[in-house]
């Protein structure tokens, strides 16, 4: 039987059948488990460095690839006698695999290979549930592919065979185990089918419903599962279970489809057992079962609407506080602008002044509103930059001094080497800042606030409690020695227009959105407090090593003078109001000014205009294309064109993780006139300056 499903595999394969396994814990070869059998003749016909670990004593076989690298000799050997020689790893990674649970790891160089691969250590099932043994596979990047199609395999359980679909070809290739299963030819198998060729055994009545589960998946790619039966080579229909993955190419064509077959018959047997026992054990339950189902429905139900009460309450609270706000300062807008046209009117022009006034100023405490909003649902755009953190507290240490008061004592302490963070270094001061107002104000016969940053590891437990990746943090705590909080007000700190303060004191946005800012950073925030015992409040900040050594480099430009009709702007909004404000702004610079109300109209104007010196686009587009794609199109025209983004929030098609590429700016909506030309001089300036390093 060995010797039929690995015939001709290789040197290993024939040392293998010469090996005396009697003397072994495996036993004669005609003992060993169909399990074995298929995995080792997946390993010995696969080109990837594999060695298989079976039984009780970790009994290792390997193929031709494997043996290139650590030698032939370590047939028949015990895995864990060798195991740290031959991998340069400890025993954890090989027991964690042997309890079931599968493990990639980077080898150290180990003394016996000499050379640092990528090793994946996957458990094999026996078909029962149980870990029979484990595969271990030196993988390289060229042998990914080939390494995929093992690990479906070892995955699925009850192996009948495996199949690879290059889906642009339509070349169905299979290994012996299916070619036998199906009665066909193992060299057409080899050589490559048709998919017509390979349903020709599948039961009439399960065609269709095959037909359109295949179709669905290589539409939608990703995985794939589906039971039918088939014609064996004994003539008989068994169901079986295909199980695969469908691979598209970053255009969304269907490229590969590897799998694996795995027998039902067993497996449905005893489901149909099992459900002939579930009939009887209802049937003798059914009162009772009965009882419990609807007490069950009922629990269900009361917890939805308790659950639906609970969000209808927060999005009440949210869109009350909202509409509150927005009123106010929407009225002095609206107002503001109707007695300016009345004294317009009127001749009374002086006056206007104080409107401008009014109306600016309420502009301003709305866009504020919604800045504090978009920091609460994490979609603010950031400015992350090397940051030490306690340089920034040292640096706004006075501010938050005069703000509390001298009835406040402060303290600051930092960890004598703190570690770099990649963070908004305003909104970082922000949030400081609005943390030990909030202390003040839980003191207010006076007491003392302690901001201290430390350097923490966080290991997998503690990261679980805080929802971070383990890793590397800085932590900055502000505590103080107020009127602390129960627990219930602590679980609510962060809901947006939540405070304990009277009415008209605070909007009760503070707190989430220093909520808000910290976790679209990648961090987390957490209080603890006591009713009497004052409050903590910690931020962790995840560690960005490379961040040391740009701190304090960044390159001061001279503001770009507007050089009148000799430089050229692009400008694309969708919104025409937006769009005419800035284009007006730019002529007035002297700028010679292009626009364009969507992707499509700017492609048309990049493609028969002349080059361009600044590109001005809103991120959100129509029709298509973004603002991203728009500059992405402009820059293979112009590969330095220097672009402002335009954006109400960070929205992914331009900011990843917080990175933009060299040459791009952004400029979040509302901005002022002042912002908008201190942001094109900004972006000129550095083209300019880039420009004279190229020829140096």
């Amino acid at each position: 039987m060995v010797e039929e499903m690995i015939a001709g595999a290789g040197r290993m394969h024939r040392a293998i059948l010469a090996h005396d396994w009697d003397a072994t814990p495996l036993g004669a070869r005609d003992t060993w488990t169909p399990v074995l059998i298929h995995t080792l003749g997946l390993a010995l016909a696969s080109p990837i460095p594999m060695a298989l670990i079976w039984g009780d004593d970790n009994i290792l076989l390997h193929n031709d690839a494997f043996a290139d690298l650590a030698g032939d000799t370590l047939l028949g050997s015990r895995a864990r006698d060798i195991w740290h020689e031959l991998t340069g790893l400890s025993e954890d990674a090989l027991c964690d695999c042997l309890a079931g649970k599968a493990r990639g790891l980077e080898s150290t160089r180990s003394p016996r290979i000499g050379a640092a691969l990528t090793i994946d250590c996957s458990p094999v099932p026996d078909g029962t549930g149980a870990v029979a043994g484990a595969l271990v596979m030196l993988r390289q990047k060229e042998q990914q592919q080939d390494a995929e199609r093992i690990q479906l395999a070892l995955s699925a359980g009850a192996i009948i065979g495996t199949w690879f679909w290059d889906l642009p070809t339509d070349r169905f290739t299979v290994d012996e185990a299916f070619a036998r299963s199906f009665g066909l030819d193992p060299a057409r198998g080899r050589s490559g089918l048709s998919l017509a060729q390979v349903v020709e055994t599948v039961h009439p009545d399960d065609q269709a419903g095959l037909a359109e589960a295949i179709g669905a998946a290589i539409a939608r790619g990703g995985a794939y599962a589906h039971q039918y039966r088939v014609r064996r080579h004994d003539g008989q229909y068994y169901w079986l279970e295909a199980n695969g993955r469908v691979d598209h190419a970053p255009d969304g064509t269907p490229l590969r489809f590897p799998g694996v077959l795995i027998d039902m018959e067993e497996r449905r047997a005893l489901l149909q057992e099992r459900d002939r026992a579930f009939a009887l054990l209802r049937a003798l339950n059914e009162t009772l079962e009965q009882r419990v189902a609807d007490r069950t429905t009922e629990l269900m139900r009361a917890e939805e609407a308790l659950r639906q009460s609970q969000k209808m309450e927060a999005v009440g609270q949210l869109t009350g506080g909202l509409a509150h706000d927005f009123n106010n300062l929407l009225a002095g807008i609206s107002g503001s602008l109707e007695l300016m046209a009345a004294r317009i009117a009127q001749g009374r022009v002086d006056e206007l002044g104080r409107y401008v006034d009014a109306a600016q100023g309420a502009a301003k405490r709305a866009a504020a509103l919604t800045h504090r909003l978009l920091a609460f649902s994490r979609r603010q755009t950031l400015e992350p930059k090397p940051t030490d953190i306690s340089r920034l507290v040292a640096g706004i240490e006075d501010l938050i001094r005069r703000t509390v008061g001298p009835g406040i004592s402060m303290e600051t302490e930092s960890e004598a080497t703190l570690w770099p963070t990649l963070v908004d270094q305003n909104q970082l001061e922000n949030a400081l800042l609005n943390l030990c107002i909030n202390a003040r104000d839980a003191m207010p016969n006076g007491g003392r606030i302690t901001i201290l940053t430390s350097n923490t590891t966080l290991e997998a437990d503690s990261a679980k409690a805080l929802e971070l990746p383990p890793g590397d943090y800085v932590v900055m705590r502000v505590t103080d020695t107020g009127t602390g909080m129960s627990a219930d007000l602590v679980e609510r700190a962060f809901d947006p227009f939540f405070t304990t303060k009277p009415i008209g004191v605070g909007t009760g946005l503070g707190l989430s959105m220093t909520y808000g800012f910290v976790r679209q950073s990648g961090g987390q925030v957490r209080i603890r407090s006591a009713v009497g015992h004052g409050t903590t409040v910690e931020i962790y900040l995840p560690v960005h090593g490379e961040a040391l050594a740009q701190i304090g480099q960044d390159t001061v430009l001279e503001p770009s003078q507007p050089a009148k009709a000799s430089k050229t702007v692009l400008v694309v909004d969708d919104e025409p109001i937006v769009r005419m404000l800035i284009v007006d702004v730019m002529e007035e610079l002297g700028y010679r000014v292009l626009e364009a109300g969507d992707g499509p109209q700017a492609t048309v104007i990049l493609n028969n205009q002349g080059p361009l010196d600044l590109l001005i686009t809103d991120v959100g587009l129509p029709n298509g294309m973004n603002g991203r794609q728009v500059a992405d199109a402009a820059r293979t025209l112009w590969p330095d064109l220097p672009v402002l983004f335009v954006t109400g929030y960070a929205e992914t098609a331009v900011l990843s993780h917080g990175h933009l590429k060299p040459g791009m700016q952004i400029l979040t909506k509302p901005f002022t006139i002042e912002a908008l030309t201190n942001k094109v001089a900004e972006a000129l300036a550095a083209a300019e300056h880039a420009a004279r390093q190229e020829h140096m």
